[in-house]
Parts: structure tokens; C-alpha cells; sequence
């Protein structure tokens, strides 16, 4: 066989032996330590393979893109090499409750079997954390509104005498998206640093130091690239040392970093500058009339926000009319916001918290007055084009300044200190072609591998892509999505993920169901995003066990729920990105003036790792069995269809609803017909 080149998509048959495969055999194997620790552990020739070409990256100091499928177990095919051999650690995943997951039962769990004597710390962001100075200063000036923000703050003060660790996501009495934790918790701009009186105790320095010394940390991708761009999360003390990178659920990390390579400012953090304004000046500064200094600059502000009428507006600066009344506003911004420097300049030498927000009160005029075109650097393409837009929410605008491509910076986070970089998750790759994510993460030409899932999808699942639906942007196409619909979600007994690509789909899908279902008599509960905290609704979907769930893109990924309570996935569309995302958009013009196709080369792979996040919800398990309805026709009508479902997992197809209905009849596996016939 010809030595695999670098970049190659290599079989694991084809990777030469690495020094720990021996062992790796042994500790994956139906006789080594895992399986008496891990109670339903099976021996899986896919997950001792990946486990050894990370163990050879780690060795060998290298990258690696690591595509596994669902089942492989991913998870432990990185933690075993990891806690043996990957010296000091950082372990990023991508949202904090998979962090929860890892630091609380999977490194334990590996670290048991292994008899590992390795250390592991938690590091989350700051907000995650309870201030106590901020917490004083709330308990102090009562400017509470409501009666739950009072029970929340008694049960807060009671937590943080009982905690170690500080972190809200223990105190399971305040729900996450309480508004008091704004009022307990810090941020860059409010936090005292070494002057504060309680910085020995401060939960946050306390959570970085522990991650100084761990062999072992785990982080999540916000915080990971918040804090390559702002040096602010403790994560950049932990870089120079570490050995070992690994970027679990890794198809998220080109949005993440994008977010935060990019530079935003908002009207509401004017409104928190101006909130704390007044309490220090009232506090340690008689003499200006700190009112009447607060007002104008908030008037201003929220003069910004109303230049735009509604919120959900988008809009690239070229796309913004010379005539709009957003630039006299934001000058006039700029200019009360100079005049609140000045008073903070005056009496900054009376308090450290006024000088504090004097230090926040540049910051935040530097970063408005960096919102323009930079004439030394191109418009579109070259390394640091970026593109300025402006997003309006219903109390905020946002000014965004966002690169076009995440690649050079991330490419310069990489070099210097020699140490291994593992890219993990079930979908990285478009037909088992990774140029996608190498070419946006600046990882083109290096090593990428794949593994298939374990399930037999053609025995436990069927693909239905129902007949006679509308076109996606007719005005009825969402309802006809519920009328095909409703006998495959009555057939299946509930046990549906309705999944959808926007958030109006959700409440229209939501509205129509809750009706039929009345209408016909069935006891079907109805979960609605939105209407609870996502991980109550989806305790509440696997214990009603005939449960239907609405969601839009947060139940598209990172959601597990196996056996009998979820036997039908339903996608009403194809999830590419709307065509008004001006960051989209740019990035087009720039492909197209390449020589490329922007659909074809950008949007058409994002859709398709999309798409396979939530197909990937329906079967988790080797018992588990079900339908994957995608509603939408193009994947049939468009000549691009076919890529798209050559991607998913290999369910038998067809476009029959009686081979579905037969599907869920106890006992049958319909033998369904292709999608081609």
C-alpha cells in the first residue's frame, strides 16, 4: 500500500502502528479496566482505533481532525490517551453543560479504571462565577424589581457560605436565566482585580489557580477563544504549558471563533457604564450632578437603538442608507460619551471604582470609534478584510466588526510551542471530505481520519422524505409540513423531535399542534422551546416517554436521548444560513471574486454539518430505532440533493408514509423503497 500523504482522509487500516497500541489493545479490550468500571461497556473495534491515532498525535506532537461517528464513543477514545499520555491537558468542548458532563462523570469515570493519578480542574468564564463584592453591593443597595429577584439573592448569599467553588451552575434553586446573577456575578470591565478587598476569596481566581496546577483542564470554545482575543479567562496562563489541545464537538469552533476574533460593542453595556456611573459617583464623589451626567449619555444610547424601528435587523454598513438617522446618532453617542470621560477624569483619583469605570468609559469610545472602514486594508479578501454590521435586538444594537476568515489568526494561535491539536466530533467532514473545516480553521494539508458509526442505520432507521410538499418559501409550506406530518407523529405515539430552522417555524409548528392534537384527541405532551430552560424540557421529554418536543437550533446538537422516547426526528427545512447574514454574504463576494462558487464551496457544506447534528439526535444507541423525516423537496428536486443525503447516515429511504406507518407497527421493519424509484 502507498504511504497515506498528508491531508488524506486515512482509512484506520491504513495508519502506520504507533508505540501505544499495544496497550491501547489492552485497555480496550473485553478483559482490560474499562469494562468492569463502565457498566454498559462493549469493546468497539472503531473507538480502539481512534483512541490510537490520537495517542500517535500526541506522541508524535501533531494535528489531527478526527471525525467518529455517533456511537463510536468518542469521548473515552480521547480521555484514555489523554490522561495517560497528553501531559498537561486542555480539554474544549462546546457548551458548559458538556463540560458539567466531562469534569463530573466521564474523567472521573476514565480516571477510576485507569488508576490515573492525574489532577483535573474546571474553568469556566467569569459570569459563571458569584462575585462577592458584587454581591454585597446588591445585598447593600436593594435595587431589586421583582419578588422572585429577592428569593433568588437570599438563596445566593445562603450558596456562597456553603460553596467551594462558587459556580452558579451548583445552586440549581436560581435558574441560569435569572436576571439577578447580572447583578452577582462580574465582568471584565467590573471587576477590581487585585484591589478588590475579597480577592483573595474571589471564585475566579481561585478556579484559574487550581487550573495553573491541574494536569488536566476543561474549558469550553467560548471561553478558549474569548480568551486567545481578549487574555481575559485564565486560559491564556495555561496555554504556554500545555502539551496537549483537544476540541471536542470541533464543528462548532469556526462560529466560535468568528464571534470572538471579531470585536462587537453594544448599546447595553453603554446602559451597565452608565448604571454603575451613578452608583460610585453618588458613593465617593458629592459635587457633579451624576443624574444629569448618566442621562444624556443613556438618551444617546437608546437614541442609537431606536435609528433602527424593529428588532432582528441585520444589516451590513454599505446595506445602511447614508440618509439613516444611525450615524448622527452614533456621533452624537461619541460625543456625550467624550463628555463623561472628561467628569470621570476629574474625580478618578477619589475611589478605584470610578477610575474603574473611567478605564471602561475609554474602552468602550475606543471600540465605537474603531467601528469604520480602515482605508489601509482591502475591502474584501487579504488576510484582515473584515466586514462592519450592525444587529438590532429589542432593547440593544450591537456594532460588529467580524473577519471574513478565522484561518490566519487561528493558524498564528498554533505556532511557536510544539504540542499535539486534536479536531473531534461526529460531523467535521461533507462525504467524508474535510477541506470545509481545514480550510476555514487554516488546518489545510494536515492528517484527518474517520470512523463510521457502529449502528446497522439501515436495519434501526428509515429516511422519509414525504411527496407532494410545496417549495420551503411558500406561505403555506409550514402547515403542510404539520398536515404530512401528523399521521407519521400519531403512528410513531408521540416520542418526536420536531426540529426547525427558525424560531417563527417553531411557534407556528407549535400553535398547529397543540390545536390538531386537541382536535383529534391526542395525549401527546407538547414541548415548547422557549416556554422552559432546555434542560428541564428535556428532562420532562424522556420522562413523559410519548412526548413531542418543537425546537429550533439548540436541539439540534449536543442532545442525547436514547431508547423508546425518541423514535421520530422531524427537520421542516434545510438548514442553510439565511442569505441576509452580511458576514455570509461577504464572505460570498469574496469566494466568487476567487473564481469559486459561494453556494456550492460555503453554504452547501455548512448545511450539510447542520443537517447531520440533528439527524444524528434520532438513533443513539444499538436498541434504538426510528424515522428521520426531512419535509423539505429540494433534497430530492435540486440537482445538489443527492450530496446531501449521500452524507447522512445509510437509513434504508423511502417517500411512502405507509412504509413509515408499517415502520412503527410493533414487530416490522419495512422494507422500504430507495429514494431514487
Amino acid at each position: 500500500m502507498a504511504p497515506a500523504q498528508q491531508g488524506d482522509v486515512l482509512p484506520a487500516a491504513a495508519r502506520p502502528p504507533g508505540k501505544y497500541d499495544d496497550e491501547l489493545d489492552r485497555l480496550f479490550g473485553a478483559g482490560g479496566p474499562l469494562a468492569p468500571n463502565v457498566g454498559t461497556y462493549k469493546p468497539r473495534q472503531s473507538q480502539t482505533e481512534m483512541a490510537k491515532a490520537i495517542a500517535s498525535a500526541i506522541a508524535d506532537q501533531k494535528v489531527l481532525m478526527a471525525e467518529a461517528g455517533t456511537g463510536t464513543g468518542k469521548t473515552f477514545a480521547y480521555l484514555v490517551p489523554a490522561l495517560l499520555w497528553g501531559g498537561k491537558t486542555i480539554i474544549s468542548t462546546g457548551t458548559k453543560n458538556l463540560q458539567d458532563q466531562l469534569f463530573l462523570r466521564d474523567i472521573p469515570t476514565i480516571r477510576a479504571a485507569l488508576r490515573a493519578p492525574v489532577s483535573v480542574a474546571l474553568l469556566k468564564g467569569r459570569s459563571n462565577y458569584v462575585c462577592h463584592f458584587h454581591l454585597e453591593r446588591t445585598l447593600n443597595n436593594g435595587r431589586l424589581t421583582s419578588r422572585d429577584d429577592v428569593g433568588h439573592l437570599r438563596e445566593i448569599s445562603r450558596f456562597i457560605k456553603m460553596t467551594n467553588s462558587g459556580d452558579k451552575a451548583e445552586l440549581a434553586k436560581v435558574p441560569e436565566s435569572a436576571t439577578v446573577w447580572n447583578l452577582v456575578t462580574s465582568t471584565r470591565d467590573s471587576c477590581m482585580g487585585a484591589e478588590c478587598q475579597y480577592y483573595q476569596d474571589c471564585f475566579v481566581m481561585k478556579a484559574r489557580r487550581e487550573a495553573q496546577q491541574a494536569d488536566v483542564v476543561v474549558v469550553n470554545h467560548h471561553l478558549f477563544f474569548a480568551d486567545v482575543a481578549l487574555k481575559d479567562t485564565g486560559v491564556a496562563e495555561l496555554l504556554p504549558s500545555a502539551n496537549t489541545i483537544i476540541f471536542d464537538e470541533a464543528h462548532q469552533l469556526p462560529d466560535t471563533a468568528t464571534l470572538f476574533f471579531g470585536q462587537s460593542v453594544s448599546t447595553s453595556q453603554v446602559l451597565e457604564l452608565c448604571r454603575d456611573v451613578l452608583a460610585e459617583g453618588l458613593a465617593h464623589a458629592r459635587g457633579p450632578d451624576w443624574a444629569k451626567v448618566v442621562t444624556v449619555v443613556e438618551k444617546a444610547a437608546r437614541d442609537l437603538r431606536l435609528s433602527f424601528p424593529d428588532g432582528g435587523i441585520r444589516l451590513s454598513l454599505p446595506q445602511i442608507l447614508p440618509t439613516s438617522s444611525f450615524f448622527p446618532a452614533l456621533d452624537k453617542l461619541k460625543e456625550e460619551l467624550s463628555g463623561m470621560i472628561t467628569v470621570l477624569e476629574e474625580h478618578a483619583a477619589r475611589a478605584e471604582t470610578i477610575e474603574a469605570c473611567r478605564v471602561r468609559a475609554q474602552e468602550l469610545a475606543a471600540s465605537f470609534e474603531a467601528w469604520k472602514p480602515d482605508p489601509k486594508k482591502p475591502k474584501v479578501g487579504g488576510e484582515d478584510a473584515a466586514v462592519l454590521w450592525v444587529e438590532a435586538f429589542s432593547s440593544s444594537l450591537q456594532l460588529h466588526k467580524t473577519p471574513l476568515s478565522i484561518a490566519p489568526v487561528f493558524s498564528s494561535q498554533r505556532e511557536g510551542t510544539p504540542r499535539s491539536w486534536i479536531f473531534t466530533s461526529a460531523t467535521l467532514a461533507v462525504k467524508n471530505d474535510f477541506k470545509h473545516f481545514s480550510d476555514q480553521m487554516g488546518l489545510t494539508g494536515e492528517p484527518a481520519m474517520t470512523w463510521p458509526s457502529p449502528f446497522n442505520y439501515g436495519e434501526q432507521g428509515i429516511l422519509y422524505v414525504p411527496t407532494g410538499l410545496p417549495e420551503p418559501n411558500s406561505m403555506h409550506y409550514t402547515d403542510a409540513c404539520v398536515d404530512t406530518a401528523l399521521p407519521v407523529i400519531e403512528a410513531a405515539g408521540g416520542r418526536t423531535f420536531f426540529l426547525c430552522t427558525t424560531i417563527r417555524a417553531v411557534n407556528k409548528v407549535a400553535e398547529r399542534l397543540r390545536a390538531e392534537f386537541a382536535e383529534r384527541g391526542l395525549d401527546f405532551p407538547l414541548f415548547v422551546q422557549g416556554e422552559r430552560g432546555r434542560t428541564e424540557l428535556l428532562d420532562s421529554f424522556r420522562n413523559a416517554g410519548n412526548a413531542v418536543l418543537v425546537g429550533s437550533q439548540s436541539f439540534w446538537e449536543g442532545v442525547d436521548v436514547r431508547g423508546d422516547a425518541l423514535s421520530l426526528v422531524i427537520i421542516d427545512k434545510l438548514p442553510f444560513a439565511p442569505p441576509d447574514d452580511p458576514v455570509l454574504a461577504a464572505r460570498i463576494e469574496v469566494m466568487e471574486k476567487q473564481g469559486m462558487n459561494g453556494f456550492m464551496h460555503h453554504q452547501l457544506p455548512e448545511a450539510i454539518i447542520t443537517l447531520k447534528q440533528g439527524a444524528g439526535r434520532l438513533i443513539r444507541d444499538v436498541e434504538d430505532r426510528g424515522v428521520l423525516m426531512i419535509c423539505d423537496p429540494r433534497l430530492i428536486t435540486k440537482p445538489y440533493g443527492r450530496r446531501i443525503w449521500q452524507s447522512l447516515p445509510p437509513f434504508k429511504r423511502t417517500r411512502v408514509q405507509a412504509d413509515v406507518i408499517e415502520f412503527f407497527q410493533p414487530g416490522t421493519i419495512a422494507d422500504a423503497a430507495d429514494l431514487n424509484a
